[in-house]
């Protein structure tokens, strides 16, 4: 379960409201639309999201 307070804005985010917001526990990764947060989230397992984030970073 993701905890309502334990939201946060991406670090990459401007100062425009086009961004996603992250909550983690030790085991899931919540994402959600910080311009829709009562839209819903979506939750991801913890390694996936680690997966995500490393091959993101690299480059071609």
């Amino acid at each position: 379960m993701i905890d309502q307070g334990s939201w946060r804005k991406s670090s990459y985010s401007g100062s425009d409201a086009n961004c996603v917001e992250v909550s983690s526990t030790s085991t899931t990764v919540g994402v959600r639309d910080t311009k829709d947060r009562e839209g819903g989230h979506l939750t991801i397992p913890a390694s996936a999201w680690t997966a995500f984030i490393h091959s993101a970073g690299r480059t071609s």
